[in-house]
């Protein structure tokens, strides 16, 4: 291969792109990225970097002489809009069109929008510009925040403005957070954590819809009036109006002068429509990352490798060595199968889990205690671990994944 195109500037596009060099490839290689940044690390925008302890400098994954190293093109603030496998040519934003022997497709996801009328001051949190603009509206002076979803995304934002000291409410469409994630014993302890912390949480119900602000009517939601009463002094015809009111599913209102949608996310494959490419919740992909065109591979948030679409930071990281292998011998020698591990900081506690859990499967607290804050558990299933969970006890947990590795027979990671 003379030339290969990883498109998609991010955590898995870098370090496919590190990869490629450090296995001999000294070919041309072209890194497209939609944002104007260099690759930079996503955890801390919805935790340190939110509540001001990190600047945009330090998320930086590859310092100068990384970058340097790589020797690579950036064709930063470009958009894929189009892929046509036989000529291998990508379409780009702008006209352009770029040629190559392979392709890595590692475009991540896009979070789900909130239906209706886009409102100031409603946002989501995916890239750094998203971080960035929340992170201003925070610092105005104390909100009502209301974080619709109470996901790990969710939660961390959520914990990131009440540590700011604003007022939050957290809605969750399940009956506890992340209840399919951790089962009911572990989703009541995170529940606890948002009540502990000032949070008010309200579970088992949706969203409905989102209002501008202005004053409640007799027989009608807030901003119901529409026009320029509703929304607000200062607005002018063609501005947008900005959100005063959460519709819960369940008729209730909430005040709110910030919203945050943590509703999920989507794998970013518009682009890829009509290209022949398979397309099924993410890129079709083998457990080695490539597609059913060998000169196309797939990492990261975007690719369902093996029926499996995973959506954290560890296996977009380690994808990509497999994938680049893969990719420079034209066909899958190798394969990824480490145990899927992520974890998620909330009130000054890190959760960690690892493995696969079943919705049947039973847990069971072998250190520590929930009231405590500090735990570790264990899933299992017929008397055989499947997963394991800790709160604030990283050194007990790292060796409970370790021996959780062997006994599946992984590799650890």
């Amino acid at each position: 291969m003379r030339t290969i195109a990883v498109i998609g500037a991010s955590l898995a596009g870098l370090h496919t792109a590190l990869a490629l060099r450090s296995q001999g490839y000294d070919g041309r290689l072209v890194i497209v990225g939609e944002e104007r940044h260099r690759p930079y690390d996503r955890p801390p925008l919805s935790k340190e970097f939110l509540t001001g302890a990190m600047t945009a400098e330090r998320l930086a994954l590859a310092d100068a002489e990384e970058i340097a190293g790589l020797d690579a093109d950036w064709l930063l603030g470009t958009r894929a809009e189009g892929l046509d496998p036989p000529s291998r040519t990508l379409t780009l934003s702008g006209g352009r069109t770029l040629r190559a022997d392979g392709m890595v497709v590692a475009t991540g996801a896009v979070p789900r929008a909130l239906p209706g009328e886009p409102l100031e001051g409603v946002h989501t949190l995916r890239t750094l510009d998203d971080a960035a603009a929340l992170r201003e509206e925070l610092s105005r002076g104390q909100v009502r925040v209301v974080v619709i979803g109470a996901g790990f995304i969710g939660a961390e934002v959520a914990s990131s403005c009440a540590t700011l000291g604003h007022n939050v409410t957290v809605v969750e469409a399940a009956g506890q957070p992340l209840l399919p994630q951790l089962g009911a014993e572990m989703a009541a302890f995170c529940a606890d954590l948002h009540t502990d912390h000032g949070v008010t949480l309200h579970t088992g119900t949706g969203v409905r819809a989102l209002h501008p602000e202005g004053p409640r009517g007799p027989d009608g939601p807030p901003g119901a009036r529409g026009g320029a009463e509703a929304a607000g002094p200062g607005s002018g015809a063609g501005e947008r109006r900005r959100v005063g009111w959460v519709e819960l599913a369940d008729g209730r209102f909430l005040p709110a002068d910030v919203v945050v949608a943590g509703i999920g996310v989507r794998p970013a494959t518009d682009w890829l429509e009509g290209s022949g490419i398979p397309l099924d919740d993410g890129v079709v992909c083998d457990a080695g990352g490539l597609t059913a065109n060998p000169a196309v591979a797939a990492v990261g948030d975007v690719a369902r490798s093996a029926g499996h679409r995973a959506e954290h930071w560890t296996s977009a990281m380690e994808t990509g060595a497999v994938a680049a292998r893969n990719l420079l011998a034209g066909a899958t020698v190798e394969t990824y199968r480490a145990l899927p591990y992520f974890w998620s900081d909330q009130y000054g506690v890190r959760i960690q889990l690892a493995g696969r859990r079943r919705a049947s499967d039973t847990v069971r607290v072998v250190e520590g205690s929930p009231e405590d804050r500090s735990f570790l558990a264990v899933y299992e299933r017929d008397g055989t671990t499947t997963a394991v969970l800790a709160a604030n006890r990283p050194r007990s947990f790292t060796r409970a994944r370790r021996e959780l590795a062997r006994a599946g027979g992984l590799a650890a990671v």
